[in-house]
């Protein structure tokens, strides 16, 4: 078995744009003491990714363009010394030493040659959709739970046998070498790793090189000896189907694009769909008719799978399509409206939830000033039901939805007009804050402990959570409210007492202090307002300009 001391260890980290993080992922890899040197390979960044790495104390090396991540990892091994490379990507928010060591050690003690990384991530498209399926198909002793999970670690004497690609095949290329070459190759499991997830329109990008990568490998270690018919038919098949959904995805997302090119881009996709489909029908029925019955469906499976999970994308895309249609004076509108992924981390009865989207439409007969509205929509926008809504020169109280309409928004049609919204609308969860920013709240304080007092508090919805603090009231030194919201700085908030203020609290940014408590006095009562912590909340607190910030009355 190898000694630890025995080996120099470099850690490569390529970053692009990454001047949040990379400091912290510099700092933890030079805490081991075996490693004896730390490259940023820049990868044309154009933030203070280089400045952020030079003063956390890396060597730094500059890319004049971006060239992709492999182009950068060929940068650092071929500028790197060390008899062992680790690669970790600069984009980690919770990276450990610990992580890093348990990289690099199998390889120190002498149990492998090379480490590949797995990990709880919160996302893995192109390695479900497209590494794994080709994999199979082509390497099937190449089993891995992450094929391209990205943080590696090698001897030098081996890695110098690997073809590094130039882009994002980089990752799945070392492990078809290693396994080509009989290299040991052992996963290990780091744990959890948050980093900064790829955006959508990047995915493309990354499973045509994975792709290509591995298809590459397959030709040259002679898992493809002819891309016969079967083959071909599988891929325009699954282009066909790729066109139809960019197209779509062209017509009703991007900014920018003509309508026609998107419509042109999706009839492409259909006739190719077609055209290759059936031929992939009579194929598939020649050549299940000459295998076992008993393999049909593995087979199939196997073998179909790219286009079976395409034709589902498209399936689910098309019926997303479909319940948001409507036709009205001659005209037909697609009006697709995400959903909201809510997640309350360790909410001890319900962690993750959809709220939303919520259709608009009129309020019950005699209702003109009842605003109906769902539970979750209520939670976004911070109101409680029995709030009272200023909208325009009325006030609208907030009620509970009817059974069976958990996502209708039942508003007055003055209501309607104020806010710009007709029958039929659709309103994601993220944008029902700015529907109705701006509206002023009167919220009656829940004061039963104490029955001789009541009171309200005043608060404008806004379209973006700012940072406020909540506040402990205490009357007469007993608890019997608590309220959160956010303060403008500069700003005099009044309290009032019947029909007279009795406080001005005059805010700036110091005097918002946990701990901070501010008195009011009317008659023998005690008024006072302890700031207990710190939040982030879309409520702000009405300054005395619009009105009160607080009123009591006393029985």
């Amino acid at each position: 078995m190898e000694n630890k001391i025995s080996s120099s260890v470099s850690i490569i980290i390529p970053a692009y744009n990454e001047e949040a993080t990379v400091a912290h992922v510099v700092n933890v890899a030079r805490e081991l003491s075996y490693v004896t040197e730390v490259l940023v390979i820049d990868d044309g960044s154009y933030d203070k990714t280089a400045k952020e790495a030079k003063s956390a104390g890396a060597n730094v090396i500059s890319h004049t363009s971006n060239q992709g991540k492999g182009s950068a990892i060929k940068t650092g091994f071929k500028h790197s010394k060390g008899d062992i490379v680790a690669f970790i990507d600069a984009d980690i928010y919770n990276l450990t030493s610990d992580k890093v060591d348990m990289i690099i050690s199998p390889i120190l003690e002498g149990k492998t040659d090379i480490t590949k990384t797995k990990f709880m991530r919160e996302s893995g498209r192109v390695t479900e959709l497209t590494a794994k399926p080709l994999l199979r198909f082509f390497f099937p002793e190449v089993s891995f739970d992450q094929p391209l999970s990205g943080q590696f670690a090698g001897k030098r004497s081996v890695l110098e046998k690997i073809k590094f690609e130039k882009d994002y095949g980089v990752d799945v290329g070392i492990v078809l070498d290693a396994d080509a070459h009989g290299m040991r190759i052992k996963e290990v499991d780091i744990g959890e790793i948050k980093h900064d997830m790829s955006p959508l329109e990047s995915l493309n990008e990354m499973a045509n090189e994975v792709t290509r990568t591995i298809v590459d490998r397959a030709m040259e270690y002679g898992r493809v000896t002819m891309m016969d018919s079967m083959g071909n038919y599988i891929r325009m098949t699954t282009l066909g189907l790729s066109l139809i959904i960019l197209g779509l995805f062209t017509i009703f997302f991007v900014q920018g694009v003509p309508l026609e090119l998107g419509a042109i881009i999706s009839v492409i996709g259909i006739v190719l769909t077609i055209y290759y489909i059936i031929k992939l029908i009579i194929k598939t029925n020649v050549m299940f008719k000459k295998r076992p019955k008993g393999n049909f469906f593995r087979s199939f499976i196997k073998m179909h799978f790219p286009v079976v999970i395409s034709a589902i994308v498209l399936l689910l895309m098309i019926s997303t399509f479909l319940s948001a249609a409507t036709y009205s004076d001659g005209k037909l509108s697609i009006e697709p409206t995400s959903k909201n992924l809510v997640i309350f981390p360790g909410s001890p009865d319900q962690t993750i939830y959809v709220r939303g989207p919520y259709t608009v439409d009129s309020a019950l007969e005699n209702q003109s000033t009842i605003i109906r509205m769902p539970q979750d929509a209520l939670n976004t926008l911070e109101l409680s039901y029995g709030d009272n809504l200023r909208i325009g020169d009325e006030y609208f109280t907030v009620n509970k939805t009817r059974d069976g309409e958990s996502n209708i928004l039942r508003l007055p049609f003055d209501v309607r007009m104020f806010l710009d919204l007709q029958v039929g609308d659709v309103i994601s969860d993220g944008k029902i804050k700015g529907v109705f920013e701006g509206v002023q709240v009167e919220h009656n304080l829940n004061t039963s402990n104490l029955s001789n007092v009541s009171g309200t508090e005043y608060f404008i919805i806004n379209s973006r959570n700012m940072e406020g603090c909540t506040m402990d009231i205490y009357v007469d030194h007993e608890k019997i409210s608590s309220i959160s919201g956010s303060f403008n700085p500069d700003e005099t908030y009044n309290i009032y007492v019947g029909g007279s203020v009795v406080k001005s609290i005059n805010i700036n940014k110091n005097n918002i202090k946990q701990g901070t408590s501010y008195y009011a006095y009317s008659g023998d009562h005690i008024i006072e307002l302890k700031v207990s912590n710190n939040v982030s909340t879309s409520k702000r607190f009405l300054p005395n300009k619009f009105g009160p910030f607080l009123v009591f009355n006393f029985n």
